[in-house]
């Protein structure tokens, strides 16, 4: 008979379900994972890692565009064949896709493949999906087991989330498309409405504008990705529309009328004008929603709010021996908090000594548009909120060696320093490869380094990173090269 008991039993493979695993294993625990669909979940799959993949050929035919201004002369006429760039994409994602399953078998965790619900505390039962995969999942690994009932003093919900849907705007995979869709298109459009101005409605927007679509973003709030800075945002919508980009902010899409080949898009502003926008298809992006229905949760009084799992500062539910991390227990969503969430959590099972809840003002947030942003810590407006007399330094691409040689000078970098105690409290980035250097302000802040250990630092010259020091100096009135 098949052994059917662990100690720990995590439902869903995304980042946080499998690192977790990996981590859960280390400690010693008999660990299986639950899968419905794709090892690895929506990042590896249809989020984080095949966007970049597109983003990156994006970024390729774009400098192919511009090699003029390298002093380069390309032959004939530039193309992007639109089949080939999604068959690289999806390639990218297959390789990691089998990479996840090479790091359960070698850390001898179970998977355990089909749709997991919870039955009772320490138990579920693992049936068919109760839906088809979004296209055709990945060979099932060898040795997997699959339907039946399964216990684990533990249990760790990591189900991710799912695009959300506006009431009477919802996708239909045709000429409503989610980021799925948008990942795979059939043949390249020649205009596009993007609702949403997040981090995957612009990604998108990026992608589409640099492949030549007609792309126009209708975002609600007054600046587009509006959890960033207000300077910083106002920063990059100049440049991307500068880059071609149509971008109405303020506005809402009140209503999608569709014809055999294009929608026309109903956008009304906030002084209650209406225009129409026809276009080939609308991304509908704004945000996305906890998969929290269909496991159980409801019958086991598992306490839910607006869509997402309550938990405290390690993981764990109201109900003992459930657990949930990652994009089902709430924002940021993102899947290096999923990663770091998974880890507090189950090394606070396994009762290790130190360890800390996560500081969510020190989670970095990227966007990996052109030109990329990136940020940690307090905006400029939240800091003052809080009542913190502040200094603000500010470094410009324009001036940086580096950044020139790279044809790369467009972009800058903000920072918040507590006046008093020198602080780090925020840094707040736009340009090229910001997704990289953000790190460097990420640790500073996690080791609390204040501003006259940073303008202690030595950076490489020439490098991206000497602004991030400038920066400092300039907060402090010592900058030195401006």
């Amino acid at each position: 008979m098949a052994d059917t008991n662990y100690d720990v039993i995590i439902i869903g493979s995304g980042p946080g379900g499998y690192v977790t695993a990996i981590r859960s294993a280390q400690l010693g625990f008999k660990t299986a994972i639950v899968e419905r669909e794709h090892l690895g979940g929506i990042c590896l799959n249809w989020g984080c890692i095949p966007t970049k993949a597109l983003l990156r050929s994006a970024e390729i035919f774009d400098h192919a565009n511009h090699a003029k201004s390298f002093g380069l002369t390309l032959e004939g006429t530039m193309k992007a064949d639109v089949k080939d760039v999604v068959a690289r994409s999806r390639g990218v994602s297959a390789r990691l896709n089998g990479g996840v399953g090479f790091l359960m078998k070698k850390n001898k965790i179970d998977v355990i493949w089909g749709e997991a619900k919870l039955t009772k505390p320490g138990e579920l039962v693992v049936g068919k999906p109760s839906k088809p995969a979004v296209e055709p999942q990945h060979p099932v690994p060898k040795g997997v087991k699959g339907e039946g009932t399964y216990t684990a003093k533990h249990i760790i919900v990591a189900t991710g989330a799912r695009p959300r849907a506006l009431p009477g705007i919802e996708p239909d995979g045709k000429l409503i498309w989610t980021y799925f869709e948008a990942m795979k298109p059939a043949k390249m459009p020649k205009s596009l409405v993007v609702m949403g101005s997040g981090a995957i409605g612009i990604e998108f927007a990026s992608f589409y504008r640099s492949m030549g679509v007609d792309v126009t973003v209708v975002e609600l709030m007054a600046n587009v990705m509006p959890v960033e800075d207000a300077e910083i945002s106002k920063f990059a919508r100049k440049a991307l529309e500068k880059r071609g980009l149509k971008i109405i902010t303020e506005a809402k899409v009140t209503k999608v009328d569709k014809a055999a080949n294009s929608i026309t898009a109903h956008v009304e502003t906030k002084d209650g004008k209406v225009s129409q926008i026809t276009a080939d298809h609308l991304i509908s992006a704004v945000g996305v929603q906890g998969n929290i229905e269909n496991i159980g949760l409801e019958a086991l009084g598992v306490k839910t709010d607006r869509g997402c799992v309550v938990i405290d500062d390690y993981g764990r539910t109201n109900v003992p021996g459930i657990y949930a991390i990652g994009d089902v227990a709430g924002p940021p969503m993102l899947a290096h908090k999923a990663e770091h969430e998974g880890v507090i959590c189950i090394e606070k099972i396994a009762g290790l000594p130190g360890v800390h809840a996560m500081d969510h003002g020190k989670i970095p947030g990227c966007t990996y548009c052109n030109p990329q942003v990136a940020s940690v810590g307090l905006t400029e407006a939240k800091a003052k909120e809080q009542g913190r007399d502040i200094r603000v330094g500010r470094y410009m691409f324009n001036a940086n060696g580096k950044a020139i040689a790279l044809g790369e000078d467009n972009g800058m970098i903000k920072v918040i320093f507590d006046k008093k105690t020198g602080e780090l409290l925020g840094a707040h980035m736009c340009g090229a490869e910001v997704t990289e250097l953000i790190q460097g302000f990420v640790v500073a802040m996690n080791l609390e380094t204040t501003e006259e250990e940073l303008m202690h630092t030595i950076f490489p010259h020439p490098t991206l990173s000497e602004m991030m020091k400038e920066s400092v100096l300039d907060a402090y009135g010592k900058v030195l090269n401006a």
